[in-house]
């Protein structure tokens, strides 16, 4: 993405709405005179007077036990250094919101308009009987050393400086597993580490925790070579100061070096330092956002390494997000009275078992891969993989009840595993995996629309993104006008005028006038159709010239769907196309079908849409979970509504007995499990929430996804056009630019699974 357009992109996203990224919830009901009571006078006094007598009751009866503080004083943001504790804030925020998404932890971000280290430590402190925990971020070396010893020393809750001891936990885990895989002992790697930062001191000082040996690793800082006789190096760094005299520069140490590790600035390696290590090689390059040499020159230089970056767009992203919300989650859940070494290297242990574990297939799903597996490509788990809150948070907190920092002990850790599970956010992590699936093997998509800004802004978007190349059908000057005045910037993105001379288009017409010759359609109409975008573009998917098809933003519904249907046709075996909303609920993914194309369908109607949703969502989840919807339970009114259901339901559970679905049923009775059990526990869908609805028609499935998506603030993904035999997908009328993008991340998803049958 160029400049102008991201920093826009990037101050619109904070800007719009409220601004920010996070805001406070109320946790209880507020809806009487008598909630307010409890909530506040006089009923707040009673709690009070608890937390009085018993000062621990303060984790009963308050938010303290969830809740940390993320402090900065923007000495060290980033890579934009010493900008101030305003300028920090919006980075802050955005760790607040990491915290909540990957291991429901609630943040108060807290920026300090101080630089002095007494002073620093003094307001921290004193916020002691607020939080459960401290994370402490972006503060510049070497004052963040000194401000984490004291805090640590002085409070009794956990604190932990995430810029020195994040990337140290995970880059160790990824060491371990990177020396056994390249078959190297950790006591007897050669180690060069570029960079003394922070970070740097950190990861080493856990590298040496894991079993590599002080004499064989050297360090460098921006000076060079950190050595015993020089003079310019704090307590912290003089002790990976080393005595040899055969070493003078990275070049040299690379010589015979096992592993490098870089955590200081991009290009500093060459190609020819590469080939001096020692066979097999382990390079971890995690500058940011350039590495220290470019992976795609480091792999060329040596096939034989094993390497990892900072960045998500090459294997093995050494990404902080692995480590601290399980890390901080672990010792929440204990009261830990502190983070100490066991906890982290506990971290890091957990970590590196997991990357040897199969992994789920949601997690190969979302990262665009059939068998992710333990290997030099996947030596630490992708952060989209779940199981890391369960398995990292409870090895930190078993080891802080094993080394004796936790004041609240877990025996059932069954028990606490199932209630981590539960805290797993679901909102939005659909459309996360489903844009890291995009993203890995991106299609062309065509635009039949491309006149318009929105969609033109969607394309550059998904372009940027790697989410699919963009091919745009209007008119050039329209579309050049639009770009020159939004400054949106394309490139090289191809522009057909399909009113001008374009190629392919007599092909097109001539395989329309032979699809539809005894429907009506003469030569020249055909020839004459093909002039409209809707027709050309469905011609491009059919011919293979592009693999997906976007429209409908300006158009009317039937209008955009019939030159595809036309064109197209329906998958075999398929009788009816259906429409499907995913609706983005704080509860999950709840998928609406048919919201869009059959008005009233009949019984059968309703077992070929049913069946056609339930593959779909398959596609998308582990386990469809399908209720056909009523306003009748069981057999409890009549009605034509109910007995198509009915009718459906019969001839679903006889022909496909594999399929989990039931009704007919009313909508609180699909989505509420205790509700559906208590009353009619034959169900098949009892224990579980139907996360699949199917209405009885068009009126009932349109109504409910609009009123769940202007009163319940669920997102609607869709409408997804179901049953076409090549990707063809229609936007909802005015979809906004967000919109359009989770439409084409559908759509490239879509394409991508047909390829793969």
């Amino acid at each position: 993405m160029n400049k102008p357009d991201r920093k826009k992109d990037a101050l619109n996203y904070h800007s719009k709405g409220r601004p920010g990224k996070i805001q406070v919830v109320p946790t209880k009901p507020t809806n009487s005179q008598r909630d307010l009571t409890m909530a506040y006078s006089p009923g707040v006094a009673e709690p009070c007077l608890e937390i009085a007598k018993n000062v621990d009751d303060v984790y009963k009866y308050t938010a303290k036990g969830n809740l940390v503080a993320v402090i900065s004083n923007g000495t060290a943001v980033l890579g934009l250094g010493n900008i101030g504790p305003e300028a920090s804030k919006p980075v802050m925020e955005g760790k607040g919101l990491l915290f909540k998404i990957y291991a429901d932890i609630d943040v108060f971000d807290l920026e300090l308009n101080t630089t002095n280290v007494d002073e620093f430590v003094k307001i921290v402190k004193a916020l002691e009987p607020t939080f459960g925990g401290v994370n402490l971020e972006d503060i510049s070396a070497p004052t963040c050393f000194e401000i984490e010893t004291r805090l640590k020393a002085e409070m009794n809750i956990p604190v932990m400086h995430d810029d020195q001891h994040g990337t140290a936990i995970i880059s160790g885990a990824a060491l371990m597993n990177a020396c056994e895989i390249q078959g190297k002992q950790l006591s007897e790697i050669k180690l060069v580490v570029n960079g003394a930062g922070a970070a740097a001191v950190s990861c080493t000082k856990i590298y040496l925790s894991l079993g590599v040996k002080k004499e064989n690793l050297v360090m460098f800082d921006i000076n060079g070579l950190l050595t015993t006789s020089r003079t310019d190096l704090d307590e912290m760094r003089m002790q990976f100061a080393t005595d040899r005299t055969d070493v003078t520069d990275l070049k040299g140490a690379l010589v015979g070096a096992d592993v490098f590790i870089g955590l200081s600035a991009g290009n500093v390696v060459t190609p020819d330092m590469l080939k001096g290590m020692a066979p097999d090689p382990i390079v971890f390059a995690m500058a940011n956002p350039n590495p220290e040499i470019a992976y795609d020159i480091a792999v060329e230089a040596r096939p034989d390494m094993i390497m990892a970056t900072g960045r998500s767009d090459f294997p093995n992203q050494v990404n902080n997000v692995l480590g601290f919300p399980f890390i901080f989650r672990g010792a929440l859940d204990v009261r830990a009275t502190a983070i100490n070494e066991e906890m982290k290297l506990a971290a890091t242990q957990a970590i590196a078992e997991l990357a040897k574990k199969t992994v789920p297939e949601e997690v190969n799903m979302a990262y665009g891969t059939r068998n992710l597996k333990f290997g030099k490509d996947y030596i630490i788990p992708k952060p989209m993989d779940q199981r890391l809150l369960v398995e990292v948070s409870s090895a930190v907190a078993k080891a802080a009840v094993e080394s004796g920092v936790a004041r609240k002990v877990i025996t059932d850790w069954d028990a606490y595993a199932e209630e981590l599970r539960g805290r797993i956010t679901k909102d939005d992590k659909l459309m996360r995996n489903l844009s890291l699936k995009a993203k890995a093997d991106p299609k062309r998509v065509v635009f039949a629309e491309a006149d318009n800004y929105k969609i033109l802004r969607a394309a550059q978007i998904v372009k940027d993104e790697g989410i699919a190349t963009p091919i745009l059908l209007g008119n050039p000057d329209k579309i050049n006008k639009i770009l020159k005045e939004t400054e949106l910037e394309l490139g090289d993105v191809k522009i057909i005028n399909t009113l001008g001379e374009c190629e392919n288009a007599e092909i097109y017409a001539q395989n329309y006038f032979k699809k539809r010759q005894r429907r009506g359609i003469t030569e020249y109409e055909a020839r004459k159709l093909m002039r409209d975008r809707n027709y050309y573009g469905a011609s491009m998917v059919e011919f293979g010239h592009a693999d997906a098809l976007i429209s409908g933003l300006t158009k009317n519904y039937v209008t955009t769907v019939k030159p595809a249907l036309q064109i197209i046709g329906t998958e075999p075996g398929v009788r009816k196309v259906a429409g499907m909303y995913i609706m983005i609920t704080p509860k999950g993914p709840v998928f609406f079908g048919d919201t869009t194309v059959n008005v009233d369908p009949s019984a059968q109607d309703l077992v070929d849409i049913t069946v056609l949703i339930e593959r779909s969502v398959k596609q998308l989840i582990d386990q469809p979970r399908v209720a056909l919807l009523s306003y009748s339970n069981f057999g409890s009114n009549e009605g034509i509504v109910p007995e198509k259901t009915r009718e459906a339901v019969r001839i679903l559970h006889q022909e496909y007995p594999d399929m989990i679905v039931d009704g007919e049923m009313q909508a609180n009775f699909a989505i509420n499990p205790k509700l559906l059990e208590g009353n009619f526990p034959f169900s098949t869908l009892t224990g579980k929430p139907a996360n699949t609805l199917i209405f009885p028609n068009l009126e009932s499935g349109n109504i409910a996804y609009k009123l769940l998506q202007e009163l319940g603030g669920a997102e609607a993904v869709g409408p997804v056009l179901l049953g076409m035999n090549k990707p063809v997908h229609v936007l909802q009328l005015g979809s906004s630019v967000r919109e359009i993008v989770n439409m084409i991340t559908i759509a490239v998803v879509d394409a991508q699974a047909r390829e793969e049958k």
